[in-house]
């Protein structure tokens, strides 16, 4: 159990909350958590659904009609035609990632991931016996990979190659000839894909694209999705795996040994989300944008720090060796002197350090008070 790991963002949420208890102001930039409320609809679909009397047990694999809208969703979303055989619902989507290990990773198999990364990535690869064989994301290469260094690290034992874009904690994206390689890869040395693209609707100049779209990948590949970052349903735990037919009674199966099913009322409200209106996300988005710019302006403006610009997700990934600190160091002190709670980028992997990650889930005015903070503690260093 002591090799199981965690997300620093929750610790570190939990000291911010223990200073602000003692009186201290904070400005929240360490948590990915949209700062939006649920849009109305949602929240209604949910309430007509808890009063039509849908709060008992359901299918493991998840209600019919929401792993029916799900399955309609990804195909007109996506363009690659998957039915609700294809889909698990499950309380968020980390438990698909869990499963997804789980089912298909034996004790010895080598697992690719990025790093910087997810650090529940890595935490599971080890928890289930696998070797964790981290992929490099560098700087120069906009946080993205070579195919060549992939290809570099796979081996007879490679079982899984796990890729999230866009990405946290670069916001980094990755590009059609960029996943038209892995696919290839991946064909070639039959391996299984894990494709996290739980911020597939928070993008900005470019547009998301799937790995699912290639000839035979849908074979091969799980995707991870949801809707806590899209909707801002965070609290509503509710995400799914879009997967090959014949996983899906082997996942289906490990929720009933673990959760039983996913509350049916947040099911219902799922597809209410996924087929309602979608100004609300549209906005989001739009208002994200704004804070992006004026972020990274505002960060590139303090000397000892660079950031490059993000392209989907909510977080910014600057370079801050220019201060002559580590990570570690200038996540604390910035916290404990400055009142500016953000994660040391060594949070998400070794490649992480000269890096922290700022959630900008936050507003403009908290930001702009955030970025004064940390200009007025450099001038000290």
């Amino acid at each position: 159990m002591k090799g199981l790991g965690t997300e620093t963002a929750f610790e570190v949420l939990a000291r911010a909350k223990q200073l602000e208890a003692q009186g201290r102001e904070i400005v929240h930039l360490e948590i990915g958590e949209p700062d939006f409320d649920t849009p109305q609809n949602i929240v209604e679909a949910g309430a007509k659904a808890l009063r039509g009397g849908w709060t008992h047990y359901g299918p493991s694999a998840g209600q019919a009609p929401a792993r029916e809208a799900i399955a309609a969703f990804f195909s007109r979303d996506r363009g690659v035609q998957v039915g609700p055989e294809h889909v698990v619902v499950t309380p968020g989507a980390k438990p698909i990632l869990f499963f997804a290990v789980l089912a298909v990773v034996d004790p010895g198999d080598e697992v690719i991931y990025p790093d910087p990364g997810f650090p529940i990535y890595e935490s599971v690869i080890s928890f289930f016996g696998g070797k964790p064989v981290p992929l490099p994301l560098r700087e120069d290469h906009a946080f993205t990979f070579d195919l060549a260094d992939l290809e570099a690290r796979i081996t007879p034992r490679t079982r899984m190659i796990i890729f999230n874009s866009p990405h946290n904690p670069c916001g980094s994206m990755l590009g059609k000839d960029t996943l038209r390689g892995i696919a290839e890869l991946a064909e070639r040395h039959d391996l299984w894909v894990l494709a996290d693209e739980i911020y597939s609707k928070i993008t900005y100049e470019e547009k998301h694209e799937s790995i699912t779209q290639f000839p035979g990948l849908l074979d091969r590949t799980i995707v991870v999705d949801g809707y806590s970052k899209t909707y801002a349903m965070t609290g509503w735990r509710l995400g799914y795996g879009i997967m090959p037919a014949d996983l899906v009674p082997h996942v289906a199966r490990l929720m009933t040994n673990s959760n039983s099913c996913t509350a049916s009322f947040t099911q219902i409200a799922g597809i209410e989300a996924l087929n309602g209106p979608q100004d609300d996300v549209a906005a989001m988005v739009a208002e994200f944008r704004r804070r992006r710019d004026r972020i990274v302006d505002g960060l590139n403006a303090i000397d000892g720090i660079s950031c490059v610009k993000p392209k989907g997700a909510f977080y910014v990934f600057p370079n801050i060796r220019g201060t002559g600190l580590k990570s570690a160091q200038l996540q604390t002190r910035l916290l404990e002197e400055a009142g500016v709670a953000a994660l040391a980028g060594t949070s998400f992997g070794p490649q992480g350090e000269g890096y922290l990650r700022f959630s900008y889930a936050n507003s403009l005015e908290n930001i702009e008070r955030a970025l004064e903070k940390i200009e007025g503690l450099l001038a000290k260093v």
